[in-house]
């Protein structure tokens, strides 16, 4: 098998849409090997990051990765063409994977190597990342966890996948076996810091109570401020749809909100480096804030579960509640959980050789792109489908909008479909327990 060439620069280039995969791709470029020659662009899409987004996203990548250009789908292709990139590191939402990989594969004389992966706490595993980075022909993780969890569930699948170990990219202390994570940096004065997210919790009337525990906090310590550091602010976009703000629900505080309880966007970094204290319930923030020292509390008030995505800190010695933020109690970790969640050896991490393991594959000449098992029939009609539903109003083509009109009503009579079938197996389901008791 014929070696890759080391003495020829690797051509990497990145792809980014949301604000957090811009933060998590950027980082891990700026981490990669200074030979290599690293780009980074951003694919415009519905989640496009605001000027202030972007700047917050690249901070911790530091000088190494310069401001990315942003490029629709068609000027994507052209720079791929021009570029012929050796790997591309897929830092995209999952629907948009595919949408890129056609993409690059048509501007390519010689395919590259597939990276991919995801931008921060992911465990549990889910079947929808596997299944979205499929042709991948490297899924990045970053924990020892993280890579057990996948490699079982890829099997169970049986979808064939390679998974690289490499720390968070954007911690900004170095990780270690345990000795100097989450070494205690107190600081009575400092902000404590609400990391806030999209998604968890979910339901406006728990938002609330989560924002009415910080106003609490904030009254029971008058000299700090209590952060509500959030992604977007008002019309920005982020990765995950947001249907509560926060900055709207301060209005509804009743009694109303204290002067030291304020929302603001920026850097995770920026925030950190002031804090005394990080309270979140499940958010990637709790792992920079170990890394950097400062004490953590993860709120288990709303329960501990997948879809809180906190089943993480099962063990990790930072689960608390409410009690606990509001009288100012922070943990630090347990020593034993640190080495299989996040803050394993650098020795451990094994990304970058596996990427220089597939080049050498590719330098044999037999290197064929991987096919989807699943969400590929269709043809031409199918792959303007997919890229009218991840790009919107960004794609102007008029097969998108021909494939939109035929598909929607198809996708409505199918969704209806599947819900009256999950009603008809519940209901079944009931009766068999009825007529067991």
């Amino acid at each position: 098998m014929p070696e890759h060439d080391s003495s020829k620069q690797t051509r990497v280039l990145a792809i980014a849409d949301s604000d957090s995969y811009v933060k998590w791709g950027a980082a891990l470029l700026s981490r990669a090997p200074a030979e290599w020659d690293r780009r980074l662009l951003v694919l415009a899409s519905p989640v496009l990051p605001s000027a202030d987004q972007l700047s917050a996203a690249l901070a911790s990548a530091g000088r190494s990765i310069g401001r990315p250009a942003v490029v629709d789908l068609n000027a994507l292709f052209v720079r791929v063409q021009k570029m012929q990139p050796d790997v591309v590191l897929l830092s995209l939402r999952g629907q948009l994977v595919k949408v890129v990989v056609r993409a690059v594969l048509g501007a390519s004389t010689k395919r590259p190597v597939f990276v991919s992966g995801l931008p921060g706490i992911s465990v549990p595993a889910t079947k929808m990342a596997i299944a979205h980075r499929a042709q991948a022909d490297l899924f990045v993780l970053h924990s020892k966890r993280e890579v057990r969890e996948f490699q079982a569930l890829a099997e169970k699948m049986e979808i064939e996948q390679v998974f690289g170990l490499a720390r968070l990219p954007f911690l900004t202390a170095p990780a270690g076996s345990g000795a100097d994570a989450g070494r205690a940096r107190r600081d009575l004065t400092g902000d404590i810091v609400f990391a806030a997210q999209a998604k968890v919790p979910i339901d406006k009337h728990n938002r609330l109570e989560l924002l009415g525990w910080l106003a609490e906090t904030a009254r029971q310590h008058p000299e700090r401020r209590v952060v509500v550091k959030v992604r977007a602010t008002h019309g920005e976009q982020q990765t995950h749809a947001e249907t509560h703000d926060y900055a709207e629900l301060m209005s509804e505080l009743r009694p109303a909100a204290p002067a030291n309880l304020v929302v603001e966007g920026g850097a995770m970094s920026a925030h950190l480096a002031g804090a005394s204290g990080l309270v979140t319930v499940s958010s990637t923030a709790a792992i920079e804030a170990v890394a950097l020292g400062r004490p953590v509390l993860a709120l288990e008030d709303f329960g501990v579960s997948r879809s809180l995505i906190n089943t993480v800190f099962e063990g990790s010695g930072l689960l608390g509640c409410s009690d606990d933020l509001i009288a100012g109690r922070f943990m630090q970790p347990e020593q034993h959980w640190l080495d299989d969640n996040y803050f394993h050896a650098p020795g451990s991490d094994d990304w970058v050789q596996k990427v220089h393991a597939l080049l050498e594959i590719r330098a044999a000449g037999d290197f064929a792109a991987k096919t989807l098992k699943r969400g590929n029939a269709g043809g031409k009609l199918r792959r303007a489908w997919d890229r009218k539903r991840a790009l919107g109003r960004f794609d102007r083509s008029w097969s998108g909008m021909g494939a939109l009109a035929f598909g929607m009503p198809f996708l409505v009579t199918l969704r209806a479909y599947r819900s009256a079938r999950a009603r008809v197996r519940r209901a079944l389901r009931m009766r068999a327990i009825t007529e067991e008791h």
